[in-house]
C-alpha cells in the first residue's frame, strides 16, 4: 500500500428536473469511473434534479421520481462494488426538506450527509426551499424511509487510512467551516458536492478557499460544482472541479464553463496523515474540539490505486513554471543575504570565504555581496582566499581568480601544497596513497587557514556546504563541515545552479555573468585528486556518491513526509524512468540511507545557518536524530525491493 487515494469529480450535463436523464447520466459516470479504478466520485450538488429547480422543489412528483431514480444508482453501485458515490439529492423529511449528499457502495446508502449552512442572501435563496441540517433532531440524526440515515456527524472509512468527510458548498465558506469539524473528528478526505454560481473572480476566490482548508485541514480536499447546463434564467454555473491536498492544487478543470466531463486525480494520504502527526498545532486542535457524537461508518475494505496519476517531479524543491521557480530562487537567495546581512550587522565584522570555482561557494560569495550592499558597505570587506593543492584544476582555479576580481572582492591565493606535504610527513603519510587521509588533510588545511585568517582580517568564516552535503556526510569532519555561518545550509545541491542562474541577472553581478556561466558548466567536484595529463578533473563527485538529482529526491521526501524506501522507490522509478533504470535507483538509494545515518554525528554539531527551503539539519530544530541510530530497518527494505 503507497498510502494513494483516486477521486474522481464527475460534472454531468444535467437537464433540470429531468430526474430520469440526470440519474443515467450519474450511473454512466460510476461505470467510467469503476474502469479506471477511481476510488471515490463525487457529483455536484443537487444532481439528481439539478440545482436550480426552484419552486419545482415543492413538487412532490420530483421526490417520487428521485426516490425511484435513486434505487436505479443502488443497483449500479451493486454492479460496481469497489467504488463509493457521492450524489446530491433534495430529501423529504415530514415539514422539512434538506439539501443532501447520499453516500452509496456496493448498492447500500451508507448515509445521507445534509447541508448545514443554507445561504439566504443575495442571489443565493436556498432557504426558500431547504432548511439547515442542524435543524434536525434529535440531535441531528434521522432515518428516512426510501432514502436512508440522515446525520449531520457521519463519516466514511473507505480503508487503508482514508476517511470521508462530506460537505456542500455553502459549508465551505462560513466562518466555520463543516470540513474544520470533520477533519478534527477523523476526515482525511473532503468531499464538496457544490453549485457555485460564476461571477467575475469568483473562480479566483473559490481556489483559494479550497487551498486555505486544505491547508488549515491538512487533508486532501475535491470540489465539484454544478455545469453550465443549469438553468441560465438568473445565473450561469461553471463546472468549476478542483483538488487539492495540504494547501496545493493538483488539479483543476481547465475551462472557465464546463460540463459533461469527469476529472480523475490520485491524492497521498501519506502527506496528510504525516502532517496531522508531525504538526502539534493540529493535535492540539483535536485534542479541544473532538466531538463524541461523530459517527463513523464502514463503505469500503481498501483502496485500490497505486498512484499512477499523482504528480511527480525530478526537483521537488522547486515550483514547475518557469516563473515561478525563479521567483522561488530569489527568494531563497534573499533570505540568504539577510540572514548573513544579520549576523555580520551584529558582530560588525568582515566576511571570510574560500573560494574554489565550485558552485557552493559561488552562491556562498553572492549571498555574501548582496548582504554587504544591503548594509552599504564595499565588496571588499569580504575577504576571498583560493587555496590550490593537489587537485585544483586549471579552470576552476581560472574561474575562482576571475570571479573575486569581477566582483571586487578582497582576493588572494595561499598554496597548500607545502603545508599538506610537510602535514603527510608529520603523520607519517605516503602522498602516493590517495586515500581518505590524502583528501581530508586538504580539507582541514583550508579550514585552519580561513579560520586564522578570519582572526587577521576581523571576520568570520562563511560556510559554503550546502543541505544534500550534509544528508550524505558528504564533508570533512572539522574541515569543509565548519564554519562560523553556513549560509547554504538549507540549499540542496540542485537547486544552487538555479539560484545563480536566477540571480545572474541582478545589475550587481552583470559584470561576472560570464565566469558565472562557465561555473555553471563544470562538473561538482571535490577535487582533491590530482587532474588527468590533460589538467581537467579526474574526481567526480557523482561517480563516487551517486546522482545529486536522485539523492535530492529522495531527501526531499523522507524528510518533507517521511515516505518509506518503498515509496520513494517506486515514485523515483516514475520519475525517472527513460533517465536511470530502476537498478540504478536501488543502487543509490542504498547508499542515501546508509550515508545518511551513520553522518548523523556531523549533523548534531552543525554551525548556525537560515533556513530558506523547507527543510534542514539544524540540530537545534529542524532534525534531531541520535548519532547512533540504526538505518537496518531502512536498508533491509531496500534489499527486499
Amino acid at each position: 500500500m503507497l498510502d494513494y487515494i483516486r477521486i474522481a469529480c464527475a460534472v454531468p450535463a444535467v437537464q433540470v428536473g429531468d430526474v430520469k436523464k440526470n440519474t443515467e447520466d450519474i450511473c454512466k459516470f460510476i461505470t467510467q469511473a469503476d474502469s479506471a479504478n477511481v476510488d471515490v466520485i463525487v457529483f455536484p450538488e443537487l444532481a439528481m434534479t439539478g440545482f436550480t429547480c426552484a419552486d419545482l422543489f415543492f413538487q412532490n412528483s420530483l421526490h417520487n421520481a428521485v426516490r425511484e431514480s435513486l434505487n436505479q444508482i443502488l443497483e449500479r453501485s451493486s454492479a460496481h462494488p469497489n467504488i463509493t458515490a457521492v450524489v446530491g439529492l433534495p430529501v423529504p423529511m415530514k415539514d422539512k426538506l434538506i439539501n443532501g449528499a447520499a453516500v452509496i457502495s456496493n448498492g447500500t446508502v451508507h448515509g445521507i450527509v445534509p447541508k448545514t449552512y443554507v445561504p439566504n442572501y443575495g442571489e443565493s435563496n436556498e432557504m426558500r426551499w431547504f432548511s439547515s441540517g442542524a435543524e434536525l433532531l434529535p440531535n441531528g440524526k434521522m432515518d428516512i424511509p426510501g432514502y436512508g440515515p440522515v446525520d449531520t456527524k457521519l463519516l466514511f472509512d473507505l480503508g487503508d487510512g482514508a476517511v470521508l468527510g462530506v460537505e456542500l458548498c455553502e459549508d465551505l465558506f462560513s466562518p466555520l467551516p463543516v470540513s474544520t469539524q470533520l477533519a478534527l473528528n477523523g476526515a482525511t478526505v473532503i468531499v464538496n458536492p457544490s453549485a457555485s454560481h460564476e461571477t467575475l473572480g469568483k473562480r479566483q476566490l473559490r481556489r483559494k478557499s479550497v487551498l486555505h482548508q486544505s491547508e488549515a485541514c491538512r487533508c486532501i480536499y475535491a470540489f465539484c460544482s454544478a455545469g453550465c447546463t443549469e438553468s441560465t434564467t438568473d445565473l450561469v454555473y461553471s463546472g468549476h472541479s478542483i483538488f487539492a491536498e495540504n494547501g496545493e492544487v493538483l488539479q483543476e478543470n481547465r475551462k472557465y464553463l464546463d460540463s459533461d466531463y469527469m476529472l480523475i486525480q490520485d491524492c497521498d494520504l501519506g502527506k496528510v496523515i504525516w502532517q496531522r502527526r508531525k504538526n502539534s498545532t493540529f493535535r492540539d486542535a483535536v485534542t479541544c474540539y473532538t466531538d463524541p457524537d461523530f459517527v463513523t461508518v464502514r463503505t469500503s475494505e481498501q483502496l485500490r490505486t497505486d498512484g499512477s496519476l499523482y504528480p511527480t517531479k525530478k526537483s521537488p524543491f522547486l515550483p514547475n513554471s518557469d516563473a515561478a521557480k525563479k521567483e522561488a530562487c530569489l527568494q531563497a537567495f534573499q533570505l540568504q543575504a539577510a540572514g548573513l546581512r544579520q549576523r555580520l550587522c551584529v558582530l560588525g565584522t568582515n566576511a571570510v570565504l574560500g573560494i574554489s570555482g565550485g558552485l557552493d561557494s559561488t552562491l556562498a560569495l553572492l549571498a555574501a555581496v548582496e548582504a554587504m550592499k544591503q548594509l552599504g558597505r564595499p565588496a571588499s570587506d569580504i575577504y576571498c582566499v583560493t587555496m590550490p593543492c593537489f587537485g585544483t584544476s586549471d579552470r576552476t582555479y581560472r574561474n575562482a581568480w576571475e570571479l573575486m576580481q569581477k566582483l571586487g572582492v578582497n582576493a588572494r591565493e595561499i598554496s597548500i601544497r607545502d603545508a599538506v606535504s610537510q602535514h603527510f610527513r608529520d603523520i607519517g603519510h605516503d602522498a602516493s596513497v590517495h586515500n581518505g587521509t590524502y583528501e581530508n588533510s586538504q580539507a582541514r588545511e583550508r579550514t585552519q587557514i580561513l579560520m586564522d585568517y578570519a582572526s587577521v582580517v576581523n571576520g568570520i568564516v562563511i560556510g559554503t556546504g550546502d543541505l544534500s552535503e550534509s544528508a550524505l556526510g558528504w564533508c570533512t569532519f572539522n574541515g569543509d563541515h565548519m564554519s562560523m555561518y553556513s549560509v547554504n545550509a538549507s540549499i540542496p545541491k540542485t537547486m544552487i545552479p538555479e539560484i545563480i542562474e536566477a540571480v545572474m541577472e541582478k545589475d550587481v553581478f552583470a559584470t561576472a555573468k560570464d565566469v558565472l556561466q562557465d561555473i555553471l558548466n563544470t562538473p561538482i567536484s571535490p577535487e582533491l585528486l590530482p587532474p588527468d595529463a590533460q589538467g581537467k578533473i579526474s574526481q567526480q563527485t557523482e561517480d563516487l556518491v551517486g546522482p545529486y538529482v536522485l539523492h535530492d529526491f529522495f531527501l526531499y521526501h523522507m524528510l518533507q513526509y517521511g515516505f518509506t524506501p518503498t515509496k520513494i522507490y517506486t515514485l523515483a522509478c516514475r520519475t525517472f524512468q527513460g533517465e536511470f533504470d530502476n537498478d540504478t535507483i536501488k543502487k543509490w538509494i542504498k547508499v542515501f540511507y546508509r550515508r545518511f545515518f551513520t553522518q548523523q554525528f556531523k549533523r548534531n554539531c552543525a554551525p548556525d545557518g537560515i533556513k530558506a527551503t523547507p527543510l534542514g539539519f539544524s540540530p537545534r530544530g529542524d532534525w534531531q536524530m541520535p548519532s547512533d541510530a540504526s538505518g537496518r530497518v531502512w536498508l533491509d527494505e531496500i534489499e527486499s525491493l
